[in-house]
């Protein structure tokens, strides 16, 4: 069939640049060729071949069938298919035709395939169409030629992308699969398997680069994520091993054989094959490739270890369903006949055989449509000269060949925008040979794999990337539990020694060591205890929104619970410091209620702190992630520990404040503790016990807080430390603060007043040493004064005592003997005024009244002994030093002292009436006339 139009060179109009130049060439310089070729030519403007039946139809072959050209061996093989396919034509009796095949030699050589093209132009017969094309470089040479001259190629071997393109090639068919074809096939297969995250290595060549190319395009339509694209030339390694980094598990590699054996010993090398990674490769490597294109330094063993598993694809050269097809012969009855033909022309066989089988059938469909259409035309014309140019049927071939829809022995042939929508197969190396697993239909669009056929390294198929599962590294439950017991204890302790403290809160041992602020110690202790509880709570336990809350509770608790209980432990030592520390001896009554203010204040410049930290940068919940690490079971997954910290932006400077504020109020305390360590009532004085509080507490905090920081990536760790620090802390200080009371109410409640007293005169000279040393210490200017002072006081301290003894004295003869009341009062009158001038001499100055009060709570048993016998009335009570005596006047003293100090600690005053009541109350006092019921209030 000639064009419709030429010029002089017998070039189509339409025909493009380059098969135009060539053909010019040709003729340029065979010009009596040119002459031979135009005269016969002429001869193609007869196109009535369609109406007269039995006529020979002759199409064009283009294949290589040079031994030495490259890919003869697949046109060897097709000829037998192509002659049978005409066979079976003819037998069948349905087409009023018989087609004719003439072979053209294209030797896989641009120059030599389009010289062998214009041979079957020039001097062949009119080709209504033309089949083959083998080798991708000259069948793309003529393909983009076709148009020029109304001619419609159909090729059973070329599968290279770049003929897909209609634009280019509009009027190429192919009854093979594209190499794109498997791509849609392997979108399929991904989706499975659910696999959204591959993988590419390409070979750098533009087969190979097409395919990727498309490949790429498919898998964004799927919504696949394409982690790493690789390329290649010589040395794959280098981008294997990229493809390890990326973390890249399911790859799909595009390269020959020669690069595959290169591929796959480098995926060994580097541990990329087994149960954790799945390679997709083209399948249309040669057999046993492997060992014919190995040249590399790995064994064969090594390849067939990193092969084994391997996904091949590629297209089906027969159907696998055996229908019966147009030729009424099932694909294995066809391949019996193929075979039969091999066997007597003594040929290898073609994998594209049964495509050039289909081929013929495709084109004999196509020319019996074609005719009858131009049939149908003719009748309908009214001139008897019917004509019908070669653009014209060039047209009708490509729309009749566009609607192509038969079942062949490769399966359904139909064509969509000229490529064949074909059955794509699937492929698995299985212990060393490749095992079908399954197909994808392409028109139907559906992958079917065959049951159990695929085998993978693991027990299920490998994951696309390497899973990482957040694993929060969380408190162990027994951990906690146990530390919670303990807690308990804790709490349950100092619930004892609150019940303790306010059920003895009237006793004179409690009641002088303030029982409002030891209440303020044990809630200080518990809220340091219940924080333990919060700080052992995380988001495995509470939402995170709840975590935030739970950051800034736990941190107020403990904050305020530290500064309740040191706060009012340093405000009890303060106000012994005040009293015992005066100077200027003068009456001080510092009572709880100011020590309550002061432990408020405290607790405010805590608030401020607090609060300001919410307001301008509150804690908030951070997750720190680690590095991955494997599954402990042994699963294809990776663990990522994260933890949660209570954390904010200037985290640093907040602790700074908080920790600095509580060491100064450590400080504080220990400063008001070295004051008052030699303060000589036990009751009063607890400097050693905060001493060593504030010293255990100091430490441990120091070690806590270093130990803590060190271990904040192991929770279990950090809270152990931290909940055994504030357990340790908070038990030492209840401990220290109430243990000791509670042995001294159990063994001796008075040994508080009574252990200095009793041991005056053996260390009233230290004493009165330590007085003089601290006084002149404070202030040298009175250093004088104080001297005089001393002395009088020592004076007073002696007649004290002597009145003392005549007191007593008294007060037994007038419980033995009342009627000598009268007598008493003739000869000890003087006395009694005696006694009250010296309290009006106290009430006058403070100074003395502190020195005489000094006295009566240290008055000395010894001293009582030393009295001068020359003073004593012997008689019936002549040995008034007799324990007896001493023990009478004991109970009688005691209250007095105790009464008299009432006042510095916010008792009652010392004008008020006796300790033990109204002096009529007492059996002592019950007929003791007023002047010496005077007397005694006084004292």
């Amino acid at each position: 069939m000639a064009p419709a139009r030429r010029d002089r060179s017998g070039c189509g109009e339409m025909l493009l640049p380059t098969g135009c130049l060539l053909l010019s060439v040709l003729l340029f310089h065979h010009p009596a060729l040119a002459k031979v070729c135009n005269d016969r030519t002429k001869h193609g403007q007869d196109n009535s071949w369609f109406a007269r039946d039995g006529e020979n139809l002759p199409i064009m072959v283009l294949m290589p069938m040079n031994e030495s050209a490259l890919m003869s061996s697949i046109s060897q093989g097709i000829e037998p298919a192509v002659q049978l396919a005409i066979q079976h034509i003819r037998e069948s009796r349905k087409y009023s035709f018989s087609l004719i095949t003439k072979i053209y030699d294209t030797e896989c050589d641009n120059a030599k395939g389009l010289r062998a093209f214009f041979d079957a132009i020039c001097y062949g017969p009119k080709h209504l169409m033309i089949f083959g094309g083998v080798c991708p470089s000259v069948t793309s040479i003529i393909a983009e030629s076709l148009e020029g001259w109304n001619l419609v190629q159909l090729s059973f071997a070329a599968t290279t992308p770049v003929l897909a393109d209609k634009k280019k090639y509009p009027n190429f068919f192919r009854t093979v699969p594209s190499d794109n074809a498997v791509n849609p096939a392997v979108v399929k297969f991904l989706n499975y398997y659910n696999w959204s995250r591959v993988g590419t290595l390409t070979q750098d060549v533009q087969r190979f680069s097409e395919v990727r190319n498309d490949l790429t395009s498919e898998l964004e339509k799927a919504d696949i994520q394409i982690a790493d694209t690789e390329s290649f030339s010589n040395d794959p390694c280098v981008n294997v091993k990229k493809l390890k980094d990326n973390d890249v598990r399911i790859i799909i590699g595009q390269f020959d054989e020669n690069l595959a054996s290169k591929v796959f010993c480098c995926a060994f090398n580097l541990n990329m094959f087994g149960s954790k990674y799945q390679w997709i490769i083209p399948g249309w490597y040669q057999g046993k490739w492997w060992e014919q294109a190995n040249t590399t330094n790995c064994t064969t063993k090594k390849l067939l270890t990193a092969m084994e598993g391997y996904i091949s694809v590629d297209f089906e050269p027969l159907s696998s369903r055996q229908i019966k097809g147009i030729s009424g012969r099932t694909p294995k009855e066809y391949e019996t006949e193929y075979s039969r033909e091999l066997q007597q022309k003594g040929v290898e066989a073609s994998k594209f055989h049964g495509f050039a089988y289909d081929g013929i059938w495709v084109i004999a469909k196509t020319l019996t449509r074609v005719m009858e259409l131009l049939r149908v035309k003719q009748r309908q014309n009214t001139y008897h000269n019917f004509t019908v140019d070669d653009r014209e049927v060039g047209k009708m071939v490509l729309d009749v060949m566009n609607e192509t829809n038969f079942y062949g022995v490769t399966g359904q042939v139909m064509f969509r925008n000229g490529e064949r929508m074909g059955t794509i197969k699937f492929n698995q190396f299985q212990g060393g040979e490749e095992v079908k697993v399954g197909e994808y239909n392409a028109i139907a669009d559906v992958l079917d794999l065959i049951n159990n056929t695929i085998k993978f390294q693991g027990v299920e198929p490998p994951k696309d990337r390497t899973f990482v599962r957040l694993q929060r590294r969380h408190i162990n439950v027994p951990l906690y539990s146990i530390l919670s017991t303990i807690t308990i204890l804790g709490m349950l302790m100092a619930g004892a020694f609150l019940f303790f403290n306010i059920k003895n809160r009237n006793h004179r041992l409690i009641k002088m060591s303030s029982p409002y602020m030891n209440n303020l110690i044990i809630l200080g202790g518990m809220l340091s205890y219940a924080s333990i509880f919060l700080f052992g709570l995380d988001g495995g336990f509470v939402s995170d929104k709840e975590f935030e809350t739970l950051c800034t509770v736990r941190t107020w608790i403990l904050i305020v619970g530290y500064t309740t209980a040191f706060g009012a432990m340093f405000a009890k030592t303060w106000r012994v410091h005040a009293i015992f520390k005066n100077v200027k001896m003068k009456k001080k009554i510092i009572k709880d209620q100011k020590l309550l203010i002061i432990v408020g204040g405290m607790l405010l410049i805590d608030l401020c702190i607090l609060i300001c930290w919410q307001i301008v940068d509150p804690l908030k919940r951070t997750v720190e992630e680690y590095s991955l690490e494997a599954d402990p079971q042994g699963r294809d997954i990776a663990i990522r520990p994260f933890l949660e910290h209570c954390e904010n932006t200037h985290m640093t400077i907040w602790l700074g404040i908080v920790y600095a504020y509580k060491g100064l109020l450590m400080l504080f305390g220990c400063f008001l503790a070295w004051e008052t360590r030699n303060v000589s009532i036990p009751a009063l004085n607890d400097s050693k016990y905060i001493g060593m509080s504030v010293y255990n507490v100091g430490i441990m905090c120091i070690i806590g807080a270093a130990v803590s920081f060190l271990t904040r990536d192991q929770p279990n760790v950090q809270f152990c430390i931290v909940a055994l620090v504030i357990i340790f802390c908070s038990t030492i200080t209840l401990c220290l603060v109430f243990v000791p009371k509670f042995i001294t109410m159990r063994t001796n409640p008075d040994a508080a007043t009574q252990n200095r007293r009793l041991k005056f005169t053996q260390n009233q000279k230290k004493e009165d040493s330590k007085t003089s040393t601290s006084v002149t210490s404070v202030n040298q200017a009175n250093t004088s004064r104080l001297d005089g002072l001393q002395t009088d006081n020592h004076r007073l301290r002696m007649r004290i005592t002597e009145l003392d003894k005549e007191l007593e004295e008294v007060t037994m003869q007038l419980q033995d003997t009342p009627e000598k009341t009268p007598y008493i009062k003739q000869n000890h009158y003087p006395d009694a005024n005696n006694i009250l001038s010296i309290r009006n001499f106290t009430d006058g100055k403070d100074g003395e009244k502190s020195i005489l009060k000094n006295h009566l709570e240290q008055k000395p048993q010894a001293q009582w002994g030393s009295m001068d016998p020359s003073r004593i009335n012997r008689g019936p009570l002549e040995d008034i030093n007799s324990p007896e005596h001493i023990q009478r006047r004991l109970s009688l003293q005691l209250p007095i002292l105790h009464h008299a100090y009432l006042p510095s600690i916010g008792g009652v005053d010392a004008s008020c009436t006796s300790p033990n009541g109204s002096p009529g109350s007492s059996p002592r006092h019950r007929h003791m006339p007023p002047s010496y019921r005077v007397m005694v209030s006084g004292l």
